[in-house]
């Protein structure tokens, strides 16, 4: 990787696209850090603490914090990645967009087009509710609680949200990679280094197994990073052999080649989609402040990410998201087809529908395996929080502290671990289009 990046700055036009995402990145920075006009976000960043195991603390994740300290750029990326999922989903639904997604680069224009719209209503909808949890945290300025602030400050997270969207495109067309991906690897990494430090500072203070808790820590990084690593590049290759034929004086075909499955076709989607349902009832519980001992607080307790329910329910969600998700982006019908038009054919199998049942067939279960790793390494992060529950410390309440940067870290190790194998393959593609010679030796 290192090598792929110090031959990629050789080249002039590489070095400019580096260049310009980091800077983009370094301006996503300093706007997740510009207050937002008569709001004091101090009361509500105290109440946020104490309820980071909700949906809240996931947008706070995919915010770099920013939406903790309610800052320009609050709302995060969240409202463009919600509009892409809706937008895809209503592509496979209705006709007209379906339609213009196969009317190739001018089709993709309007669907991105409509995108925008659908994120700037998202993020419309989003800043209303997030001004009236300020509001009820007494985050707002007193004085300035009235209409006309309300719309003020509503409308600098707007325009926030539609900065951030017009930051991860600009990414798209003159940086490196995808904008979002390289967004969220930016505010999952800007968290790492308050983590440390609390990691260390709950070490020094003896609050839990010093030592041995933090090398266990680092072993678990690393191993889950590696099984990450592992599952993205896997894939299953399907041998497609293509018929001879004559062209004028010349035959074309007659070669061996693969279909080429991921283990991980999803990407992180399925946990995002898990987490999000799993999360609604610490959220609602979190506005009702059920007390403690009531029935409504057991059931809050129960539905909690320190539960072994919820840990067996998001690895059951992820695995029926995996399955919805690809479903919906890959359709063995078009493969096949586009195979027999192709003149390309699977060793043994008859064209035709015989090769979409195939197809369909090697995808369920390359599917089951790369749910069943998410699911893995989304959960384990949770069953080594619930398992260190039991154990007694002199300071439990710590344990809350340090695990709840954790308690989605399987989604933050995937993001990571994947922005960066696609940036490296990214980069090796396209000094292999320059045909520099040696760069990928």
């Amino acid at each position: 990787m290192f090598r792929t990046l110090a031959n990629a700055w050789k080249v002039k036009e590489l070095r400019n696209k580096i260049l310009f995402t980091l800077i983009i990145i370094l301006i996503y920075r300093i706007g997740a850090c510009l207050p937002v006009p008569f709001v004091s976000s101090g009361s509500f960043t105290s109440w946020f603490t104490n309820r980071s195991n909700s949906i809240l603390g996931f947008v706070d994740i995919l915010s770099g914090s920013a939406f903790k300290y309610g800052t320009l750029f609050a709302l995060g990326v969240s409202p463009y990645i919600t509009a892409s999922i809706v937008i895809q989903l209503l592509t496979v639904a209705i006709p007209p967009l379906e339609r213009l997604s196969k009317q190739g680069e001018e089709g993709r224009k309007k669907i991105s087009q409509i995108t925008r719209y659908v994120t700037i209503a998202i993020s419309l909808l989003t800043a209303v509710g997030y001004y009236f949890l300020l509001r009820n945290q007494n985050a707002i300025v007193e004085g300035f609680d009235n209409a006309f602030f309300a719309i003020v400050i509503i409308a600098c997270f707007c325009a926030g949200s539609a900065v951030v969207m017009w930051l991860a495109e600009k990414i798209n067309d003159r940086g490196l990679g995808n904008g979002i991906s390289i967004i969220l690897f930016a505010n999952i990494i800007s968290r790492l280094p308050s983590d440390i430090i609390s990691l260390i500072q709950l070490c020094i203070n003896r609050h839990i197994v010093g030592p041995a808790f933090t090398v266990f820590f680092i072993v678990m990084l690393l191993a889950l990073s590696w099984f990450v690593i592992f599952i993205t590049d896997s894939e299953r290759r399907i041998p497609v052999q293509y018929a001879k034929k004559v062209v004028g004086r010349k035959m074309y075909g007659g070669q061996n080649s693969n279909l080429p499955i991921k283990l991980n076709m999803t990407g992180v989607m399925p946990i995002i989609l898990a987490n999000t349902i799993l999360t609604i009832p610490a959220t609602i519980a979190m506005f009702a402040n059920p007390e403690e001992g009531t029935a409504w607080y057991n059931i809050y307790r129960f539905f909690s990410n320190t539960s072994w329910f919820y840990a067996l329910m998001q690895f059951i969600l992820i695995i029926a998201f995996a399955y919805f998700y690809v479903a919906i982006t890959f359709n063995p019908i078009e493969v096949a087809g586009n195979l027999q038009k192709n003149g390309g054919s699977i060793p043994g199998i008859r064209p035709g529908k015989a090769t979409s049942d195939f197809i369909r067939k090697v995808l369920s279960r390359v599917t089951l395996i790369g749910a069943l790793a998410l699911s893995v390494v989304a959960v384990l992060p949770l069953i080594i929080q619930i398992v260190l529950g039991y154990v007694p410390l002199r300071n439990p309440e710590s344990l809350t502290s340090i695990f709840s940067a954790i308690a989605f870290g399987g989604t933050s190790i995937i993001i990571v671990v994947g922005v960066i194998l696609e940036t490296v393959r990214d980069l090796e593609a396209q000094m292999s289009m320059r045909h520099y010679k040696g760069f990928l030796e």
